[in-house]
């Protein structure tokens, strides 16, 4: 049996930052009772991922930290099931791509992935048991529930798929077949999981905990997704791409409410610099491999000289500069930015020197393997690479000999359709006149 105060400092660590957890008890119970709690978060493999995949795989750490077993589970039945956005031979490439890209993006923050369990969706989805078991559920679950849950997620459109409804039930019953005792999210997911803890029970299955973090918006406002180019910036974004999109983005004066960077900053960039701070200090809880291996530029966000316990530097930039600013927490700079003493300018200028440190071992580590290179080729190809077309052999006319062939056909139907030539009379030889 734990302590009360180790339960509540493993609890703490598990939930702090999340925007909404769902069962908590149940979680200090398993942790009372001195085991680790199991846990998965899953991803489907459809478009290229974003870095506001940053916010799961950040929180991560803090499970690890807490003795959390967590399961990384690369959904690809799911990808299929989404409104067909992909075939399964794509979805089956992007898969490979993506368990390429979380292996690296974990090992840059300093998270051990050896301490972490990928799973392929298919590897059981399509098991007897697993089967009948979505029978089962289909046998219960009304059409009603069914499209309500997955509102958030799977594509919405005027005639929908019967794939789009069979979604949820199979991410409920991957909490059974995974084992976990809680499942991790994104709050876009909730009516996923109500409609899990709704319907497992049912099937004779315990209810899970679920956790969610909050969703990043988009850098023009609005979410950020993986079908809008501008909205976001992927892991292998090139310097100059990152620095295009933070420059377009929107980013109005004192506005708080509709701020993508801002929201960047509190959710992924501060997290991120705690993180590096604590471990500097050896706070790590039970993870002792946090930060072995780890690729890239280890340091918080924040200049050198800035006094103990900042978390985020903003340099001040131009002719209107100054000392730079630091900040011990997100609310310090929200308040700044609100009073209109931080300059949109510097904002993205610091953005985008953070995100740039972030991608470059992402970036380098691609482009040192040529593995993960031919999989990006399969897995998103070039929709306007044209595909080259054979050179078409050019033909010989041979013509057949007399009598055969066409040829033939001719001479027969000419014999066929003329008139018998006349006879020839003695009185009507060449050349012969006079009367008869």
């Amino acid at each position: 049996m734990a302590s009360t105060f180790e339960v509540e400092a493993k609890y703490d660590l598990i939930t702090r930052r999340l925007q909404e957890v769902l069962g908590g008890d149940s979680i200090k119970a398993i942790l009372a009772e001195g085991r680790p709690p199991k846990a998965y978060w899953g991803t489907a493999p459809t478009g290229r991922p974003h870095i506001g995949y940053f916010v799961a795989l950040t929180k991560i750490a803090d499970f690890l930290r807490a003795g959390v077993e967590v399961k990384i589970l690369l959904a690809d039945v799911h990808a299929f099931l989404d409104n067909l956005k992909a075939p399964l031979e794509l979805v089956a490439h992007r898969t490979k791509y993506y368990e390429f890209l979380l292996r690296t993006v974990f090992t840059s923050l300093g998270i051990p992935t050896s301490k972490l369990i990928f799973v392929q969706g298919s590897d059981y989805q399509l098991t007897r048991e697993y089967n009948l078991d979505n029978y089962r559920l289909c046998a219960t679950v009304t059409e009603h529930d069914a499209k309500k849950a997955g509102a958030e997620v799977v594509k919405q459109v005027e005639s929908p798929l019967i794939s789009g409804l069979l979604y949820p039930g199979l991410q409920a019953l991957d909490e059974q077949y995974l084992g976990v005792d809680f499942q991790f999210g994104g709050i876009d997911q909730r009516k996923i999981f109500t409609f899990a803890e709704l319907y497992l029970p049912r099937l004779g299955y315990a209810k899970r905990a679920h956790l969610m973090n909050p969703m990043v918006p988009g850098l023009m406002g609005g979410k950020m997704s993986s079908s809008d180019p501008d909205s976001k910036i992927d892991f292998l974004d090139p310097p100059e791409a990152v620095k295009r999109k933070i420059k377009k983005a929107f980013c109005e004066e004192g506005n708080i409410t509709e701020n993508g960077l801002l929201a960047f900053i509190k959710t992924v960039l501060i997290p991120i610099s705690q993180l590096r701070i604590e471990r500097r200090k050896g706070e790590t809880g039970v993870d002792s491999e946090e930060g072995q291996g780890a690729t890239g530029d280890q340091n918080p966000f924040v200049d050198d000289d800035a006094p103990e316990g900042m978390v985020f530097t903003i340099r001040r930039e131009g002719k209107f500069g100054g000392p730079p600013s630091h900040y011990k927490d997100y609310q310090e700079l929200e308040d700044d930015f609100s009073a209109k003493k931080v300059h949109p300018g510097d904002l993205k200028t610091a953005v985008n020197k953070a995100i740039d440190s972030l991608l470059a071992p992402i970036r380098k580590a691609f482009a040192e393997s040529s593995e993960w290179q031919e999989i990006e080729k399969l897995a998103y190809p070039d929709p306007n690479a044209k595909t080259e077309l054979k050179k078409k052999k050019e033909k010989v006319y041979h013509p057949p000999p007399p009598g055969k062939g066409k040829n033939a056909q001719v001479i027969k139907a000419s014999a066929e359709s003329s008139e018998p030539p006349l006879p020839i009379s003695e009185n009507t030889q060449p050349g012969a006149t006079g009367e008869l």
